[in-house]
């Protein structure tokens, strides 16, 4: 998925949690409902995440340097990883503790009926946020199951605001069920048990928000599709004998590092080595686009099984 598309899904997500906290905080003050006021830091989490989402795409997208040859593109990664701890720390903590204190004290809610209409509307302005980047996503994962593709996908950004907002949408519907419980049924606790849900629901997305995070940070391999493409590649030249090792990496969404060792026919001069190299590379990166740099050792298969062995020996 390109920048812009990114981009696109995060304004959309920007522009409606900023109407909807708004609108909550104004509801939460008139009403006092725990459940509202949970759902109103929740919006404002998730805008403040939009705005360390862009910024990392603006931080990622910096040339390389001496000091990162590589580029900056695994530093969006980390601002994801910083949303996160967010959700989970802000997020799910203070609603928890809002919600704790609304069942220890619980207190019947003023004026219920600005609660639903507040809720109707926020629920009309994530379900069009939801929409966009479903969407975007969908685009991004083809035929791919869903669960799957979410597993597979290198953009944090996409399968980011998507989470929030799923839970967003979660959260809606159990802080309507809260207010509900507490206006028709005169339960009031079940105002502070929504809030208490809302943190839960919040907590499991940053957990899966970081596991997702840390699985890019330390460094994921390409796909099983993408490294069979560069194999057959490789392979299917009559100057290979075969090739050792295909190592990659994602250095960005869009960005992968190549390094394979490959064991050449013999006999081949240097100049021919040279040009072979040349042509696969040429070639890679006309199959596979998003492989920005390769590296490609030319080596025996018994001298590559001596050097694996004396790396595993020195561990």
């Amino acid at each position: 998925m390109s920048a812009h598309q990114s981009r696109k899904v995060i304004y959309a997500a920007l522009v409606g949690n900023s109407l909807i906290a708004v609108c909550k905080f104004i509801a939460g003050g008139i009403t006092g409902s725990s459940a509202m006021l949970s759902e109103a830091i929740h919006s404002v989490v998730d805008s403040g995440n939009q705005l360390l989402l862009l910024y990392g795409i603006r931080r990622a997208n910096r040339p390389a340097d001496s000091n990162h040859p590589f580029g900056y593109g695994m530093e969006l990664y980390f601002w994801t990883f910083v949303v996160a701890i967010l959700i989970f720390a802000v997020g799910a903590g203070l609603s928890l503790y809002k919600g704790v204190i609304h069942v220890m004290h619980p207190e019947p809610i003023n004026s219920p009926y600005v609660n639903y209409v507040v809720l109707a509307l926020s629920m009309i302005f994530e379900a069009v946020a939801w929409t966009i980047a479903y969407r975007e996503f969908n685009k991004m994962r083809g035929d791919t199951p869903l669960f799957q593709a979410i597993r597979r996908s290198k953009d944090p950004t996409v399968f980011t605001v998507l989470f929030e907002d799923t839970a967003a949408m979660i959260g809606l519907v159990v802080a309507f069920l809260g207010v509900a419980g507490s206006h028709y049924l005169g339960w009031h606790v079940m105002d502070g048990i929504a809030s208490i849900v809302i943190g839960l629901v919040l907590a499991s997305v940053a957990i899966l928000l970081a596991i997702e995070s840390k699985g890019l940070l330390i460094g994921e391999g390409a796909d099983r599709r993408t490294v069979a493409v560069v194999r057959d590649i490789l392979i299917g030249d009559t100057r290979i004998k075969g090739a050792n090792e295909v190592l990659t990496m994602h250095l960005g969404p869009n960005e992968i590092l190549l390094n394979a060792s490959i064991d050449f026919q013999d006999g081949l001069s240097a100049e021919d080595v040279e040009a072979a190299i040349s042509e696969f590379e040429a070639k890679i990166k006309r199959e596979v686009p998003s492989i920005r740099r390769i590296f490609i050792e030319a080596q025996s298969w018994s001298g590559h099984q001596t050097d694996a062995q004396s790396i595993r020996g020195s561990d």
